[in-house]
């Protein structure tokens, strides 16, 4: 007869009953001597006889006071009430706590929301030692409720949450009635992601096969609802706590497909031993069963990248099943960054995906695994590839420090020295905290104890000058007009940025009239329209003209300065042979010496001051060489 076995998907010793078995047998083994825990650890027999094999014994609370103080005591998976906790506390000077991380967080929910002003109701069973424990943290007043029948009259007010291995369709019970019963309440199911999906493989399983055997201790409370689950599916459901429970003849004829499954509190070693009973003198398919069991034998190394799958996952840290004898621990320093971030946010249950190995063993006897490490190891390859293609990447800059700014590209840190910050020098290099910024690969080298890595922006922007220099000398035309900035001045004239390029305003072409300093006509910033007079795109020259696009005030000069007038103008210049008298911007005209005065003067400056405003009469105007003849004498005031 050929039989099929099918051993549920999710089975066995669940994340925090495995933690507590774990951080018993290291905690013995690190003080070797006797250890107690209050209460048995685990609702499993076995496992509890094997515990007090290994120097492990369970105690009740009424015995510590036959304890010393120096005892080490050990708080099993489903934790203490407050009270207890204080009162161990003031007993012993060694408490390990193994309290199941989920449980831990109840009891900070009860607490908080008890001294809030809540109600706390708790969906599970009142003599449960987990609802025993969570109802001391709101000082035993909890309304306690399986299903809800007993939920008649309820407090405006309410606190709900729930024994992690209680049944889901108990919770959507009890929170369909306080739902129209309550006017104020907040819902926490806190049941656990293992618990329900441990159900869930367990129900799907027992709708398939002709007999179903769920294994685990008889006060189990989950392996309780694991049958209940079975039963009403399978009516060939058997409990038993071991393979020396299950009937010689418990496969018989009619049975073609066997399931199995087993409560958070069941070690594998239990699991497989009923699956090897199953199979003696049975032909019964077991390959792949036996082949699941014997995955604890996987070796893990540090360094080495595995894939796991995700069986838990809280705000801090998650749990993946690696295929090892033990569970890997993935913290969520070593998923993100961000210490705001909830790590429920990022990683969700079932979800496959590969990790690093970075340590064999923590303090709970678990793999530590990291995310993050596979991220910057890839990070590091690429900034490699960007170093040796030339190639931009993208950077987060996080401070700013002596000489530059320190910067991250997916965990990996990168240096900008401050001359490579900008094409400019840069006084204040914080403005760039918290910005992004494209940046290339100068230096990548590689030690034995780190890797220096040096990026340039300046590179980048020196680069995207160039591109566009060379599109703006490909539209620049001779003869036209442009837009510019004027970016520098020196004596000779001023550099005016048009389109990125630096074109020469020479101080003749600033304006008609004569300029002394250019500085005295235009100002660092100032946005003006110039004259494109050449252009030299092999040499680079750009030559530009203000005083192109003013009319030249000799056009018509005999029409504004008719012969015979009188005429008012300033001082500007001296000569041996008389005086420059400005008219208007651009136009000079000259008073001879002879002409200054009635009086004999050797020199101009003898009659005269520059930027003296005087009246003279026009004696001539010559259009064509640009000059004009005055008279001071003629004028009746001299």
């Amino acid at each position: 007869m050929n039989v099929e076995v099918i051993l549920a998907s999710k089975a066995g010793f669940c994340f925090g009953v495995k933690r507590a078995v774990d951080e018993a047998l290291n905690t013995q083994k690190k003080f070797d001597r006797k250890i107690y825990t209050l209460g048995p650890l685990i609702h499993n027999t076995d496992v509890v006889k094997y515990l007090e094999s290994e120097g492990i014994y369970s105690i009740n609370l009424s015995d510590i006071n036959t304890l010393k103080s120096d005892d080490i005591i050990i708080i099993r998976s489903h934790g203490v009430s407050k009270d207890v906790m204080n009162l161990l506390k003031s007993r012993f000077n060694t408490i390990i706590d193994a309290t199941c991380p989920y449980v831990s967080s109840i009891h900070k929910k009860v607490f908080k929301y008890y001294n809030k002003g809540y109600s706390i109701l708790i969906v599970g069973d009142e003599t449960h030692p987990e609802v025993i424990g969570i109802n001391g943290w709101c000082d035993n007043r909890a309304i306690i409720s399986r299903n809800g029948s007993n939920l008649e009259k309820l407090p405006n007010k309410l606190c709900i949450v729930s024994q992690t291995t209680e049944k889901q369709s108990n919770w959507d019970n009890v929170l369909a009635i306080v739902s129209k019963k309550c006017k104020e309440f907040i819902a926490f199911n806190t049941i656990c992601s293992s618990t329900e999906l441990r159900q869930k493989s367990a129900g799907e399983l027992s709708k398939k096969v002709d007999l179903m055997v769920v294994l685990g201790g008889r006060n189990s409370s989950n392996t309780t609802k694991l049958y209940e689950i079975c039963k009403s599916n399978c009516i060939n459901t058997i409990h038993v706590e071991n393979s020396g429970e299950m009937p010689d003849d418990i496969i018989n004829i009619k049975t073609k497909v066997v399931g199995v499954t087993a409560g958070a509190s069941t070690p594998d070693w239990i699991i497989k031993e009923a699956i090897v009973k199953m199979s003696q003198d049975n032909n019964v398919e077991v390959n792949e069963q036996l082949a699941y069991m014997e995955k604890n034998d996987n070796q893990i190394i540090v360094g080495k990248i595995i894939e796991g799958t995700v069986i838990s996952v809280s705000e801090k840290e998650a749990f993946l099943n690696i295929g090892y004898k033990v569970d890997g621990v993935l913290p969520k320093s070593e998923v993100t960054k961000s210490e705001n971030e909830d790590l429920r946010n990022l990683i969700s249950v079932d979800q496959k995906m590969k990790v690093k190995v970075i340590r064999r063993k923590d303090e709970n006897g678990n793999v530590v695994l990291s995310k993050i490490e596979i991220e910057r190891e890839k990070a590091y390859k690429e900034v490699k590839e960007a170093f040796e293609n030339g190639s931009t990447l993208n950077i987060l800059v996080k401070e700013s420090v002596n000489g530059g700014l320190v910067a991250n590209y997916n965990g990996i840190r990168v240096f900008i020295p401050a001359s490579h910050v900008e094409l400019f020098h840069v006084e204040d290099l914080s403005k760039y905290i918290d910005k992004e910024l494209d940046v290339k690969i100068i230096e990548f080298e590689e030690k034995r104890k780190s890797t220096r890595i040096v990026a340039s922006r300046r590179k980048i922007l020196k680069e995207e000058r160039v591109k566009k220099e060379e599109a703006t000398w490909e539209s620049l035309q001779k003869d036209t007009i442009v837009e510019g900035e004027v970016k520098r001045i020196t004596n000779f004239g001023a550099f005016v940025d048009v389109q990125g390029i630096d074109g020469l305003l020479h101080v003749s072409e600033i304006c008609w009239g004569r300029v002394e300093k250019p500085e005295d006509v235009l100002k660092i910033g100032q946005k003006v329209r110039v004259y494109i007079l050449d252009i030299d795109k092999d040499k680079k020259k750009l030559s530009l003209s203000i005083k192109k696009l003013i009319d030249d005030p000799w056009n018509n000069v005999d029409i504004k300065y008719p012969v015979g007038s009188i005429v008012l103008g300033k001082v500007v210049r001296f000569a041996s042979f008389g005086a420059f008298i400005e008219l208007e911007p651009g136009v000079d005209a000259l008073v001879h010496i002879s002409q200054i005065s009635h009086k004999r003067i050797n020199k101009p400056d003898d009659a005269l001051e520059i930027g003296q405003k005087i009246k003279a009469k026009i004696l001539d105007v010559n259009k064509v060489d640009k000059k004009i003849g005055l008279s001071i004498k003629e004028v009746d005031e001299i």
